[in-house]
């Protein structure tokens, strides 16, 4: 066989690969689709991804398959997603923690950017800050005045060390030059129950967690964390508008791949996650508690994952929160 013959062979070769790669791709899903969320049943992010899955099933043609694997900051169930396959058939539902645990783990089995295909950031979840309803504390004028009193005296709770609860109040002492006393728990509800009995004097909350109680009167709502006020806690202020000058911080959660996941693949979740965050079975489900749909493209969560990786060093530096 002559070189030229042999060239040209392999260009053949070569396009008709090329012609079957799209074919794949556009038989893509072909059947049901594992989602792995590393939070435990009933945690916001489980409560998100299983609306979102629903709807985003209707829109691939094919079922979501929620899988929690929780425990460890979400490390462990991280670690299967990318060890997974990257053909499409094992996706994962994230949230804040995934930017967080690198800086709080002195060792981690995988890198939170090298080793994931962010699809979008499906949406965020304003926090609020909370005291019991009998609390002396009506304003967040009167909960900064009393830190400013008494430094180190008025305790405030998070979800654990390093959650986006205690990161939250961190940048809050900050900004506000006050000196508050962390207190850690082993997730949500039991701080919840501790902040409505008095227990705990204050803390930052996801809004879709506590919503009700606010609105029932079991919870008097301070401040939201957000730069705009919540729409379902329309009575609210802002930290920014309360004076505590350019605070804003938020949860996401987002909807990722194990790394090499094929770009074709890529942008046909992120246009069926677009319009599954647009439609009105999720938005009237999840809007009333509090979530902000967003489905954003590709490239915002690329540059959502590093800013916040950034910002979290710089929050637990300052803070002086061990790595553990």
């Amino acid at each position: 066989m002559t070189t030229a013959r042999f060239l040209a062979g392999c260009m053949l070769a070569l396009g008709a690969l090329g012609q079957a790669l799209p074919a794949l791709a556009a038989g893509y899903p072909e059947r049901a689709i594992r989602l792995i969320v590393p939070t435990s049943p009933g945690s916001t992010a489980d409560v998100v991804a299983r609306v979102v899955a629903e709807s985003l099933g209707k829109e691939l043609g094919q079922a979501l398959i929620v899988e929690n694997l929780s425990g460890a900051a979400g490390i462990p169930g991280t670690r299967q997603l990318v060890s997974a396959r990257p053909d499409g058939y094992t996706l994962g539902m994230v949230s804040s923690n995934h930017a967080i645990n690198p800086s709080l783990y002195r060792s981690m089995p995988y890198d939170a950017v090298r080793d994931v295909t962010p699809i979008s950031i499906i949406g965020t979840t304003p926090l609020v800050l909370v005291v019991a309803q009998d609390s002396p504390y009506r304003s967040i004028g009167d909960l900064l005045q009393a830190a400013r009193a008494q430094p180190g005296k008025i305790n405030y709770g998070s979800s654990g060390t390093g959650s986006v609860l205690h990161l939250a109040g961190e940048l809050l002492k900050a900004k506000a030059g006050i000196d508050m006393m962390h207190i850690p728990y082993r997730g949500g509800n039991a701080l919840i129950t501790d902040v409505m009995s008095g227990q705990v004097q204050t803390a930052f909350l996801a809004v879709p967690s506590v919503v009700a109680q606010i609105q029932a009167g079991q919870l008097r709502a301070l401040a939201v964390s957000t730069p705009q006020r919540v729409p379902v806690l329309p009575g609210v202020p802002t930290l920014d508008e309360s004076g505590v000058r350019d605070y804003s911080y938020d949860a996401w959660i987002a909807l990722i791949g194990p790394a090499g996941l094929p770009a074709d693949i890529v942008r046909q979740l992120q246009a069926a996650t677009q319009q599954t965050m647009r439609a009105p079975q999720v938005t009237g489900t999840l809007g009333p508690q509090g979530f902000v749909s967003l489905g954003s493209s590709t490239r915002h969560a690329d540059d959502t994952l590093a800013a916040e990786i950034a910002r979290t060093r710089t929050l637990v530096s300052a803070a002086g929160i061990a790595p553990e």
